[in-house]
């Protein structure tokens, strides 16, 4: 018994004779059964910042055979230059009377609904009705776009044409309109020159529309032998994972829908010269489906933090985020450290962050410097200052009161380091205004530079204190379980633990939410408590969770503990956020 051997598509042709059938996982959209709306413009200019439509032409084609044309002269509200009229015929008298573009745009764009326009130098052409529809404020449909042109130089070699302009390829092809310099005539032959040009590309495996991504720029063919790697993936929301020939995982990534995504890596589309190199080295791709978009974007960031892969840039080593804290000593400092701990009276509130980066929360330290004169060096201090000891610079300037040569007692620093905790759990105002103050002085000496450090250092401190207080509220709640509408019905529900998400899922239209509550509550992840502000996940984690309690519709089911609603976290960071914006106004405006 004979049996059938399945053809990918890029696969070679087979030379043995034996029968193939496509993959039904391959299965596309043939290029015969795609609507084409193949579009020229005549202009008065060759630019849409200077220059109107005059008129449109354009032939709608399917599988070879010619649907419908659209065609009119376009009134374009200034006279058509003599070397325009000279071009194409068309006069200033000639679209007098013509209809506007604000009556053409609208029946174009129905006319082609749907389609996929086609365009030689599609640039020109399209960017000028993009032009039109912005400045009619009218909604651009996003269109699939085919350039010829980049087809043309794929397809027809320098040898056979000296140049890709449309009335070579139009000779070279024989077509049954000559291009004219007249939109509708242009169009008609356009229309020949697509065809020829898909006829041609067949052969190479362009025979579906998800192929014609990587056509107008081929890909290496050693990445484009790697296209198998999306056979059977879900077209479903999820994470995805490249692994190598041993397993290791050299990426992680999330889509709405994975293998579409994974596809893209194959084309033109991916451009990214690390992902390409990590491409090479692909010999799986592993999908874990997931039940909501939240859970995809949760499972990246914990696959990522988990497997640490090479070729991903962000979210790796949450535990390498630094904090900034007051240290807990006689004469308390403040000082960078890896993570949240609570080793005294108030120590754990006393932290801001997390940070991106080490230097950014050094330059939040710096704006709380700049704001309190609370001591900068590192030795720890004792409770009665050694004899003979000499205070450093800071003294002699006013930044610190010295507490190391007995210049300032203990109570009195005890007051500056309240403000400064205070500043940073609760009231950024003070540091706010310091660096205001600051700010707007240096800009009035005309020092913008120093100004603009001033201000980035303000940025970065309330940018930690926010997310800290943030983080505050839900760090402390044990359990917090909400729902929203989700998309096409039903409901979308979270369980979440100390700022962790513990489970999720969907439940479907005239399904009991209740039930489906109570169960997920049961096989949700148990989380420990972690020591407050910090939250039990990883701070982006934290960040997506908080992001979707704060959308529109989201309800609240239960919660337990003491729990502030975290849009309150949310004005928080806005107000912030503001005082930054006025501060950069400042800086600006002197």
């Amino acid at each position: 018994m004979q049996t059938d051997r399945v053809l990918r598509r890029g696969d070679p042709p087979p030379t043995d004779g034996a029968p193939v059938q496509l993959g039904l996982d391959e299965l596309g959209t043939p290029l015969s059964e795609v609507t084409f709306v193949v579009v020229d413009l005549e202009t008065t200019g060759g630019s849409p910042t200077g220059a109107a439509i005059t008129e449109v032409g354009a032939v709608k084609v399917r599988g070879g055979e010619v649907l419908g044309e659209f065609q009119t002269l376009v009134d374009p509200g200034m006279p058509v230059p003599a070397f325009i009229s000279t071009l194409t015929g068309i006069t200033t008298s000639m679209v007098a009377g013509a209809p506007r573009i604000e009556q053409v745009l609208p029946s174009f764009l129905e006319w082609a609904h749907g389609a996929v326009l086609v365009a030689h130098n599609a640039p020109f052409d399209i960017g000028f009705l993009k032009a039109a529809a912005r400045s009619l404020d009218y909604p651009w449909p996003g269109a699939q776009v085919l350039d010829t042109v980049p087809l043309a130089r794929r397809a027809v070699t320098r040898e056979e044409v000296p140049n890709h302009k449309l009335a070579t390829l139009a000779a070279l092809f024989h077509t049954s309109t000559s291009p004219s310099h007249r939109a509708l005539d242009d169009a008609r032959a356009t229309v020949d020159v697509l065809h020829a040009l898909l006829g041609r590309l067949a052969p190479l495996g362009i025979t579906h529309l998800e192929d014609l991504a990587s056509a107008t720029d081929p890909v290496p063919e050693s990445r484009r032998r790697k296209r198998h790697l999306a056979d059977g993936l879900p077209d479903q929301p999820g994470v995805y994972l490249f692994k190598d020939a041993r397993g290791e995982v050299l990426y992680v990534g999330t889509s709405v829908n994975i293998r579409t995504r994974v596809r893209s890596y194959f084309t033109r589309a991916e451009q990214r010269s690390k992902i390409n190199e990590m491409v090479g080295f692909a010999e799986v791709v592993t999908p874990v489906v997931c039940g909501t978009v939240l859970e995809a974007r949760v499972r990246e960031l914990r696959l990522i933090a988990e497997h640490d892969p090479r070729y991903n840039r962000r979210s790796r080593r949450p535990e390498r985020m630094p904090w900034v804290r007051l240290t807990v000593e006689p004469f308390p400092r403040l000082s960078v450290v890896r993570e949240v701990r609570s080793d005294g009276p108030d120590g754990a509130e006393a932290h801001i962050g997390p940070f991106g980066s080490v230097s950014i929360a050094q330059a939040a330290i710096e704006a709380l410097h700049e704001a309190f004169p609370i001591r900068q060096c590192h030795a720890r201090l004792p409770l009665v200052p050694a004899a003979g000891r000499g205070a450093c610079v800071r003294a002699d300037i006013g930044s610190c009161g010295a507490p190391c040569v007995g210049s300032q007692d203990r109570l009195g620093y005890a007051e500056i380091v309240a403000a400064v905790r205070s500043a940073m759990v609760e009231d950024a105002r003070p540091v706010v205004r310091a660096l205001a103050e600051r700010i707007t002085s240096l800009a009035t000496q005309q020092r913008y530079e120093d100004a603009a450090a001033v201000r980035d250092r303000l940025s970065a401190f309330l940018r930690g204190a926010a997310r800290a207080q943030r983080y505050r509220p839900v760090a402390s709640c044990p359990e917090l379980v909400a729902a929203r509408r989700a998309t096409g019905g039903g409901w979308e529900i979270v369980v979440v633990r100390y700022g962790r998400l513990a489970a999720t899922t969907t439940v479907g239209p005239g399904a009991d939410p209740g039930l489906s509550i109570e169960a997920l509550r049961a096989c949700a992840e148990q989380v420990s408590p972690p020591v407050s502000p910090a939250t039990a996940a990883h701070p982006e984690e934290t960040d997506l969770i908080l992001a979707w309690l704060e959308e529109p519709g989201v309800r609240l089911i239960e919660t337990q503990g003491s729990w502030a609603c975290p849009v309150s976290g949310a004005q928080a960071f806005r107000d912030l956020g503001t005082a930054v914006g006025q501060v950069a106004e400042l800086l600006l405006s002197a």
